[in-house]
């Protein structure tokens, strides 16, 4: 079982610096009003990853610092989601840390290696349960009573509930979308008839891929066909000459007389010889050129006739690049994304078709899902309640009963229901049930809610009675009462006392009281206390024994450390605890 064995705090609120020792079993944090012990309580909700406020950072200090040192198993969840993260478990102690600066900036560190604050969240739930006043204001809401019942419960109702669940978030999906096709009818038909039109006016067309680039060079080409030809022939007869006048110097005639001249001599030089072949390599080049020079001019098309076919099919291109995309190649991408979309608005009734019957086949679902809840819930309650009633027995409410109210809303029409026993019934993400725990104090009073019918004292052993009966059913390793005895006094206190000791023998549990009938079945008291300057130090939190137990308990009970009466109820206290245990 993993243990808390002890915190350092630095920095936090009244809290200099300070350590607080645990006990495995039944730890008690007592002191005055005011001295620090509800910094035990912070302390250990940062550790366990909640909000960090700046303004809890000691005036003066640039940061808080709480350190906590965990014995861990090696097949506990807690370690095992440490070592997943990085983390490192030295001699069975798994330390944890969070920093909060004075700017508001928080960091945390698990097993010496930094990991995110949300983290230490998730491990909370497998080390620690806290209860403060909070927790039983939260105690009051039907949501939560609910919860608590489906933590009882457990597997019985955990089965169910997560296919209730999921059903639940696909009929959500459904109806949105449902909602979406239906709602949006109007939209949609417009849209596919703007689709339509765009996509027969680019199926007229037909274009090809990169036509639009073709014709504008081929127009280019057939608007300048008569200074094309001339620059052509021109330039033929430079290279070749002109067969109508025979004394015409051309570049061929020029440049083979050259290699002519080179050739009579090249065998006496080898550099002369090189050159002559670079000639010969012109004249190559030269005849080839004034080749395609001429084909060029017998192939070019200057037919007005091709020319405006061309500008006309131009134009077609042009009123779909328009619209429609910077070229061919974006209209065509566009027609292809456009007829997937066409197809799918097309289908729509198809759609909402298959979507309606999805639908009320998911409310079916829902109406067995809910109805085994229900069930599930209604035999879980029964036993809940009797275990807590009995409890309360032992709280000093031995006339006390306890018990649950299940039902549900009627829905205003079937379209917004499901079925539980024969009803149509409101809906929620966790069924249609609507709990609300009911007490009655005492016989011949009617049950009410909680929230009603209990005083602070009474909601206080409640809550407790609650967390004992989740020990036997749902252990935690560790359980922090943050004053959950407010309201509680004489006898009462001491069967608060009693029943943490008890829930002690399971379970770590810690609790910061004021009350001594409490403090005197832990079986280990801390004091914290102030020094003159205001702050809580290393010393300021000390383990009490003994005479020092005795005159704190003292203190708590009459104000009066050296009271005689006082004293002597504090040592029968400490013995009655004893005894107990």
């Amino acid at each position: 079982m993993s243990v808390l064995e002890e915190m350092r705090i630095r920095s936090l609120g009244v809290i200099d610096d300070a350590v607080v020792e645990l006990s495995p079993g039944f730890t008690a944090v007592t002191g005055e009003t005011g001295a620090g012990k509800t910094m035990v309580v912070t302390s250990l909700g940062l550790l366990l990853g909640g909000r960090a406020d700046p303004a809890l950072v000691r005036v003066g200090a640039k940061a808080a610092v709480v350190e906590g040192r965990i014995t861990v198993s090696r097949g506990d969840a807690a370690a095992v989601r440490a070592e997943e993260a990085g983390g490192e478990i030295e001699d069975g102690a798994l330390i944890i840390s969070r920093t909060v600066s004075a700017e508001g900036r928080s960091r945390a560190h698990l097993g010496g290696r930094s990991v995110p604050v949300g983290l230490l969240a998730e491990l909370a739930d497998e080390l620690v349960a806290v209860h403060g006043q909070t927790d039983q204001q939260g105690l009051l809401k039907p949501a939560r009573q609910r919860q608590a019942l489906d933590r009882y419960a457990g597997g019985r109702v955990d089965g169910p509930h997560t296919k209730y669940a999921a059903a639940y978030r696909r009929l959500r999906a459904v109806v949105t979308e449902l909602d979406e096709l239906t709602t949006r009818a109007r939209e949609r038909a417009q849209e596919a008839d703007l689709l339509r039109f765009g996509l027969d006016e680019v199926a007229a067309v037909e274009p090809l891929p990169g036509e639009d680039t073709e014709l504008a060079a081929e127009a280019e080409r057939l608007g300048h066909a008569e200074a094309l030809a001339s620059a052509a022939a021109l330039a033929h007869t430079a290279l070749a000459g002109n067969p109508e006048d025979p004394e015409g110097v051309d570049a061929t005639t020029v440049v083979a007389a050259a290699g002519q001249s080179l050739d009579a001599v090249r065998s006496h030089d080898p550099a002369l010889a090189a050159l002559a072949d670079r000639i010969g390599e012109i004249s190559i080049l030269l005849a080839d050129v004034a080749g395609e020079l001429a084909g060029y001019a017998d192939q070019l098309d200057a037919d007005p006739l091709r020319l405006a076919a061309v500008e006309e099919r131009r134009a077609a291109l042009t009123v779909l690049t328009r619209k429609y995309g910077q070229d061919i190649t974006s209209v065509l991408a566009w027609a292809e994304d456009g007829a997937s979309r066409l197809t799918e608005l097309e289908g729509d009734d198809d759609r909402i078709g298959e979507l309606t019957a999805e639908r009320d086949a998911l409310r079916g679902e829902l109406s067995v899902l809910g109805q085994e809840l229900t069930d599930a819930r209604t035999e879980a309650a029964a036993r809940f309640a009797e275990a807590v009633t009995q409890e309360l027995a032992s709280l000093a409410m031995p006339h006390a009963r306890v018990s649950f109210a299940i039902g549900q809303t009627e829905a205003p029409d079937e379209a917004s229901g499901i079925d539980i026993g024969g009803r149509s019934v409101l809906y929620g993400p966790s069924g249609a049930d609507e709990v609300e725990l009911l007490l009655a104090p005492h016989p011949g009073a009617q049950p009410r809610p909680i929230a009603k019918g209990a005083s602070g004292g009474e909601l206080s052993r409640v809550m407790l009675a609650v967390e004992v009966v989740f020990a036997g059913s749902d252990p935690v390793p560790t359980y922090l009462f943050d004053e959950v005895d407010a309201g509680v006094g004489g006898k009462a206190a001491v069967e608060v006392g009693r029943r943490l000791a008890k829930l002690a023998k399971s379970a770590q549990v810690v609790v910061v009281t004021h009350l001594p009938q409490v403090a005197a079945f832990a079986d280990r008291q801390l004091l914290v206390e102030k020094t003159v300057d205001g702050s809580v130090t290393r010393s300021g939190v000390t383990v009490l024994e003994g005479e020092d137990r005795v005159r704190e308990l003292s203190r708590m009970l009459a104000g009066q450390e050296d009271s005689e009466t006082a004293r002597a109820h504090a040592e029968e206290l400490l013995e009655t605890a004893r005894a107990d245990g």
